[in-house]
């Protein structure tokens, strides 16, 4: 019998990739995945260390697989990912009994750490800061993105697995530094692979069904590669994707505004396939709070950037990131960001209130002096206000009709289906028809239809609208269409 794995994967869209690839090796050995993290003969927690809660939210899993790991000693328990690299030793005090810790530029090491840990019943680590002092911190650097870029392209689809939107990545690490991020100490420098690499890898996953790619990068805006005394940009790579016969969209994230070039729009304006949706986190709308978060650019520049991008790219949607709380931001300077927010009007915004993360400059140098509870209200405050503002960019999409790639069945299709499972009754794949989908501007769609196709490009005509979600009905031809629906549970992410 085959022995199985659970893997949880919690934070960013890199999380996410690094647990595909990471579940790819261990298909390889011969493990099958399991959703029962107490029944799996190997249990690993793909974690993020951007907020506080992120890394309790690990510990407590960690709880809760201590009695499972008493009754199973054989069993197999890994943290991989940010936290491991960050926060070793608390992983060590806290929790004795996990057996595997690897960080997220040493995951292409995970088969032959669970082999060692098999052989020797003893833990097993591998840590950027564990590996030899006798090699040069840049060669080190290099010789681990040269092994995880070939972890990369190692990536073959599951028979069967349903191939939609895959991520891609293009670039790891970060140089910006910003006093609150962690992320330059986890995942190193920047470090950009190949155009042809990443050109391979697309059509690869072309070739396996995928209509749509995202870019991944910790800042993505600044892929840079030399080869041949020519340097690749971004720009330039969008423009080499546009080639890769099967690919039908492609996206980009995450940017940073300060360093983010007018080629990148151009391209987005004449690539067919580049998608009209930009993610370009703000983090705040006060100059001062941005110089203390050392964000390298000002509300001026940040304002006139979304100015150009909308001049060059028409209908183009914008998303962004902000931290409320941040350390001495007073109430006249979260007033600022209020103000933000309400000039770009953006499609949607992610709001986080900040927790300090240790190692970090801010961390070690300003006051945590903004109390949780006014944290927790400008949180609140700020939803709020993109509530209101995404229903004002929403309804007037009403009697619109938007192409979308249908991504699987809704959540309320699938809340269906499981309690159907539950009850021990066999699906009925038609029982609710409700699909999703996203546009080419990231809004997503639900709509009810009994022949549009998972993984397929539809047409949508919108009948009502939300702060979050648009509805509609299929109008796509029915000559395009083919007979079934994939019997698929393929969540929207």
């Amino acid at each position: 019998m085959s022995e199985t794995v659970y893997l949880e994967t919690m934070g960013c869209q890199m999380n996410v990739l690094d647990s595909e690839l990471v579940l790819g090796q261990l298909f390889a050995m011969g493990y099958v995945s399991t959703q029962d993290m107490f029944a799996a003969d190997l249990v690993l927690l793909n974690t993020c260390s951007v907020r506080e809660h992120a890394e309790e939210k690990v510990y407590s899993r960690l709880g809760q697989l201590k009695k499972h790991k008493v009754h199973h000693p054989e069993s197999i328990l890994g943290v991989i990912g940010c936290m491991a690299e960050r926060d070793t030793d608390g992983i060590l005090s806290r929790t004795p009994y996990v057996d595997l810790i690897c960080g997220p530029g040493q995951l292409n090491q995970i088969p032959a750490l669970i082999r060692e840990i098999k052989e020797t019943r003893k833990k097993a680590i591998s840590l950027a800061t564990y590996q030899s002092r006798r090699v040069d911190p840049a060669e080190r650097s290099t010789m681990q993105f040269d092994t995880l870029e070939a972890l990369d392209l190692s990536r073959r689809p599951q028979p069967g697995a349903a191939l939609l939107q895959p991520y891609i990545r293009i670039q790891r690490g970060c140089d910006k530094f910003c006093t609150f991020c962690v992320v330059p100490f986890t995942r190193g420098p920047e470090q950009s692979r190949s155009p042809a690499a990443i050109i391979e890898e697309a059509q690869m996953l072309a070739d396996a069904g995928a209509k749509e790619v995202t870019l991944l990068g910790q800042t993505v805006n600044s892929y840079a590669h030399m080869e041949n005394s020519k340097r690749f940009r971004l720009s330039d790579l969008l423009a080499l994707l546009q080639d890769v016969s099967g690919i039908e969209r492609i996206r980009f994230v995450t940017n940073h505004p300060g360093d983010f070039g007018d080629d990148i729009l151009v391209a987005m304006r004449n690539l067919p396939k580049v998608c009209e949706y930009l993610h370009i986190p703000a983090q705040s709308g006060c100059n001062a709070v941005l110089r203390r978060m050392k964000r390298q650019y000002t509300v001026e520049k940040y304002i006139d950037l979304i100015a150009r991008a909308r001049d060059t790219v028409p209908g183009i949607e914008i998303a962004s990131d902000f931290i409320v709380g941040f350390c001495g931001e007073t109430d006249a300077e979260f007033a600022e960001t209020v103000n933000l927010v309400e000039q770009v009007m953006y499609k949607n915004i992610f709001c986080f209130k900040y927790s300090p993360r240790p190692g970090t400059a801010a961390d070690r140098t300003i006051s945590d002096d903004v109390p949780a509870s006014t944290k927790r209200q400008r949180n609140i405050d700020l939803l709020n206000l993109q509530e209101r503002i995404s229903l004002d960019r929403n309804r007037p999409m009403i009697g619109k009709t938007v192409e979308v790639l249908v991504e699987g069945y809704s959540k309320a299709a699938l809340k269906a289906q499981e309690a159907e499972q539950s009850r021990g009754q066999e699906i009925d794949w038609r029982r609710s028809n409700q699909l999703v989908g996203r546009t080419r501007g990231d809004k997503i769609v639900v709509f009810d239809d009994d022949e549009a196709q998972v993984g397929q490009l539809a047409q949508i005509r919108i009948t009502a609208a939300t702060a979050l979600t648009l509805h509609g009905v299929c109008v796509t031809e029915q000559a395009s269409r083919t007979d079934s629906v994939l019997p698929v549970l393929q969540h929207s992410r």
